[in-house]
């Protein structure tokens, strides 16, 4: 499984960004698909999660203002990112495993399948 994440940049605080995730490799439903963020010296900080069923999980701190999407047909994640603020500002890593558990969903050290990180700075 590769992962290629895109869509990165320099915005200022209150608007909107949408990342993208190319998704590549005999994926299927049964693989759990995540966003992280991290900043330096701080660790890998879980931002939203697509579950096996379609439900979808949000980091406390970025609930009500970003949405995971999925285009099936593009294997393609989105994480439109809207309100942004200057603590937003990370590398953002989308990420994939087949084998994690509901419990252990927002923990970075689970995913085997990591895109190579997209810088998102939010100017204030």
């Amino acid at each position: 499984v590769q992962l290629q994440a895109s869509g990165g940049g320099l915005v200022q605080a209150g608007g909107s960004v949408r990342l993208s995730c190319t998704v590549s490799g005999p994926t299927s439903s049964g693989y759990v698909m995540g966003w992280f963020r991290q900043t330096p010296g701080k660790e890998r900080e879980f931002v939203a999660v697509r579950w096996r069923n379609g439900n979808i999980f949000y980091g406390d701190s970025v609930k009500g203002r970003f949405t995971f999407s999925r285009d099936n047909g593009k294997n393609t994640l989105y994480l439109h990112m809207t309100s942004l603020k200057p603590e937003d500002t990370a590398v953002y890593y989308c990420a994939a495993d087949q084998r994690v558990i509901l419990s252990q969903v927002r923990n970075p050290n689970q995913y085997d399948y990591w895109g190579q990180g997209t810088q998102v700075t939010v100017s204030s």
